[in-house]
């Protein structure tokens, strides 16, 4: 059995880890560089990266190839080492998989092109499915078990994607970046992702990155009212929200909030909880132990969550209480993790 549908098959709960480009950031990543060359370049660093998540608590990691493809890796002038950069993702990842005392399951990161299919942009659906295939052929060559797609905010790119990539015999995750409008950048709500993903035959779909854990918390919800039982929902939400400190970006998510925010998420319908931008290894640590003593309560009430994790933007109080009437806020994607 494939090492991924093993662990969700044994599992009542599977722990993902917290942010790449963040926690890079803290290694030593320059802002505006491609994290994806350090595959090649800092090969220690990306391994000390899911190493720390690994002893963190972390079941599944995902690997250091968010921006892979050749439209993300143009900007930086790497886009003819597609291959080679997610190859070498993937075994980096694989060997600290590989090397640990239990199951650890190795996710391999897809994150969107950039640009907009037609007619919303100059990108054909044929363009993205085949930047989608070269980032998989190597990503799969390098032995993950699982590809995932991660903050994608349009359903177009994201069926492109998935026909990019369905033949390689591998379960296939997708999560999309919902903001303070309750929906993604293109107007899907989080009942439209139900619906599309399941169509789709994605194993696990969800939420990352967007605003913070309350808001992600009702994107969880209504994606749990809209699915059949037994689905595999996904839950990455930021640590807290991003302040500007002294020159830099910082999360003000605590570990406690991560750790309440486990409970909730649960609650709420997910099967695997992680976080996304700011979380480091001991945010990790502290969900861990929220993780493996929990225990299963009902949905949690609005209340519950801004109590415990804070307060909820309009739009997502909206899409919690069952309303997507709210219209979309549009802004630029960015790149996430």
């Amino acid at each position: 059995m494939n090492n991924f549908l093993k662990i969700l098959d044994e599992n009542d709960y599977i722990l993902a880890d917290g942010a790449t480009g963040t926690n890079l950031f803290d290694m030593g990543l320059e802002t505006g560089d491609a994290p994806e060359p350090w595959n090649m370049h800092h090969v220690d660093r990306i391994r000390c990266l899911h190493q720390g998540f690994v002893d963190a608590g972390s079941d599944l990691f995902l690997t250091n190839s968010f921006g892979g493809t050749s439209f993300r890796l143009k900007l930086h002038k790497f886009e003819n080492q597609v291959f080679e950069l997610n190859n070498a993702a993937a075994i980096i990842g694989r060997k600290v998989a590989d090397a640990a005392e239990r199951l650890v399951i190795v996710a391999g990161s897809m994150g969107p092109t950039g640009e907009m299919i037609a007619p919303h942009g100059l990108m054909t659906p044929r363009e993205a499915t085949d930047a989608f295939k070269a980032q998989a052929e190597g990503l799969v060559e390098g032995g993950v078990d699982v590809l995932w797609l991660e903050t994608m905010y349009a359903i177009e790119e994201l069926e492109a994607a998935v026909d990019a990539i369905k033949d390689f015999g591998l379960p296939i995750c997708a999560t999309m970046s919902f903001d303070t409008a309750g929906k993604t950048m293109m107007g899907i709500t989080p009942a439209n992702l139900a619906k599309r993903a399941q169509e789709l035959g994605l194993v696990g779909f969800g939420a990352n990155c967007g605003v913070g854990a309350p808001d992600l918390l009702a994107t969880i919800t209504d994606i749990n009212r809209n699915v059949s039982e037994g689905t595999t929902v996904i839950a990455k939400a930021n640590c807290g929200i991003p302040e500007y400190r002294e020159g830099s970006i910082v999360y003000t998510g605590t570990e406690e909030l991560m750790a309440h925010y486990v409970h909730l998420a649960l609650n709420s319908g997910a099967k695997i909880v992680g976080g996304c931008c700011g979380t480091s290894f001991e945010h990790i640590r502290a969900m861990r132990k929220a993780m493996d003593e929990h225990i299963q309560n009902g949905e949690p009430s609005l209340q519950d969550i801004v109590s415990t994790v804070g307060e909820m933007s309009p739009g997502s109080r909206a899409i919690f209480a069952g309303d997507d009437s709210l219209p979309v806020k549009i802004r630029r994607g960015r790149r996430g993790r």
